[in-house]
């Protein structure tokens, strides 16, 4: 068989299919174009004084940008406001009393408490404390966020549609409750790209506060309909933090090297028959795997940080894999201006033994996420960059299952929820929004999922309606065709 010829066929063909297009709406569109957008066929940038120019989708920003980079640290399943950021001291006067109808409205519950005839309300077993400056309410279990009350924001009035793990998570994450939209990381890549060429624009890092613990969906940082060089990268811990990066036996760099050379040539060639935009990914990742052969295990290597930062982010943070070692990972992901890091923090989906299985996750958690604020702060990189710490929803004011004075359980509640922001312009020192005597309803500044997304993308200089894709016919953003920027928390 004659490869070459068949090859040779195969770009004359399609150059005869496509003469009348090229030439008729080809250079129809074109001259269209060079009327309606000359700038875009001209090849010339926006003189707009906050385009200054993005490596990403967009001729630049869209307004003045307060955050450079973001560090989101989700909780996942679904941490317990009412154990640790929503001081509601009502419930313990209607300790086992029956909620009232007024409050639960009929709104709707999760198949797991289909049989359970009584909803009795229970308070938290864990002291508050109320912070003297900022007024805000700490629960016992979160002494080291407590004590950084005055960096961050506190938003207790966070609501979603979704009542179930996996769609709340992927909900939150690409702003829809079904898989197969991009996630806020990949939004960002294709929007902005990355000032760091030698590290992927979207790292994922996974740790887990418990072993029992429910797996994620790798949806959650998918790239969906984006070409797929923007998908987040999962980080792991061990010897090879990014599977198949290192060369196999008797490869060696300039071998790899000589290899990438050939195959571009080869995929240029394939991407000048079919115009295939994923060619193009293809070789990015392939070039930028090339350049983390040597990139990723300085980044991983904590052996260079003192001992007195490991004592600040806390006795695992010499663990690789678990959380505190990966919040200090974040912050040299940040150092190295990595734009969206993602850290999923799993195990806070608490339905029964909750008092004795939140303790064990906020003190895997609570120490070095403080760290990390504090870290980020006294290094000069809190004012841009943005840290995130929040799950995809809260859980109910009622017990699931036994109530006694010891033990309980919260089922999924999605009508209101906690998170908190840090940096990246959110004002800090500040509690946003108040839910009702028994945190089930919002009573003040509702924050939908796509108000904190519009609000992310908003303090990244990205008007969350402009950073748009085309896919079947239709264009798609983070924020589908709703979302409001939350004015109130920003400086």
């Amino acid at each position: 068989m004659n490869y070459k010829k068949d090859l040779q066929e195969a770009k004359l063909l399609k150059t005869r299919r496509d003469f009348l297009r090229t030439t008729t709406k080809g250079l129809g569109a074109a001259a269209l174009s060079s009327l309606v957008l000359p700038n875009l066929v001209q090849g010339q940038r926006s003189s707009h004084p906050y385009m200054q120019g993005t490596n990403g989708i967009l001729d630049g920003l869209h307004h003045m940008a307060k955050a450079k980079r973001v560090i989101y640290l989700f909780q996942s399943g679904g941490p317990s406001q009412i154990e640790l950021y929503d001081y509601k001291p009502a419930l313990h006067e209607h300790w086992g009393k029956e909620i009232p109808d007024s409050v639960r409205g009929g709104q709707r519950i999760t198949g797991m408490l289909a049989a359970q005839s009584s909803f009795p309300l229970v308070g938290s077993k864990f002291d508050f404390r109320q912070h003297p400056v900022t007024g805000g309410h700490f629960s016992s279990l979160v002494p080291n966020i407590s004590n950084i009350a005055e960096d961050i924001c506190v938003i207790n009035s966070m609501y979603t549609e979704a009542i179930n793990h996996e769609p709340a998570i992927v909900f939150l994450q690409t702003g829809s409750q079904q898989v197969g939209r991009p996630s806020i990381g990949s939004w960002m890549s294709y929007g902005l790209g990355s000032p760091n060429k030698n590290l992927p624009a979207f790292i994922v890092l996974l740790s887990r506060g418990k072993s029992d613990t429910q797996n994620l969906n790798m949806q959650a940082w998918n790239n969906g309909f984006l070409p797929s060089h923007h998908q987040g990268v999962r980080f792991r811990s061990g010897h090879d933090p990014v599977l198949y990066l290192s060369n196999p036996a008797g490869i060696d760099r300039a071998s790899r090297r000589r290899e990438l050379d050939f195959l571009t040539k080869l995929e240029s060639e394939q991407k000048s028959i079919w115009g295939d935009p994923e060619i193009d990914s293809k070789i990015n990742q392939y070039e930028l795997a090339y350049r983390m052969q040597t990139s990723v295990p300085e980044v991983t290597d904590l052996s260079d940080e003192p001992d007195y930062i490991f004592d600040m982010y806390g006795p695992d943070a010499r663990t690789p894999g678990t959380y505190a070692a990966n919040c200090l990972l974040a912050r040299r992901l940040a150092e190295r201006d990595v734009p969206f890091i993602q850290l999923y923090h799993m195990g806070w989906d608490q339905h029964g033994n909750l008092p004795s299985q939140i303790q064990q996750l906020a003190r895997s958690s609570d120490q070095a996420s403080a760290a990390l604020v504090t870290d980020l702060k006294q290094r000069g990189l809190l004012n841009d960059t943005l840290v995130i710490w929040g799950g995809e929803f809260g859980r109910t004011s009622f017990s699931q299952g036994k109530l006694t004075k010891e033990n309980y359980g919260r089922d999924h509640h999605p009508r209101c929820f906690s998170i908190w922001m840090a940096g990246g312009g959110i004002k800090p020192g500040l509690v946003y929004g108040e839910t009702d005597d028994f945190s089930y309803n919002i009573a003040e500044n509702p924050v939908h999922v796509h108000d904190f997304q519009a609000t992310l993308l908003h303090q990244l200089g990205i008007d969350h309606e402009k950073l748009t894709f085309k896919h079947q016919g239709r264009r798609y953003r983070l924020t589908d065709v709703h979302g409001k920027v939350v004015k109130d928390i920003l400086t």
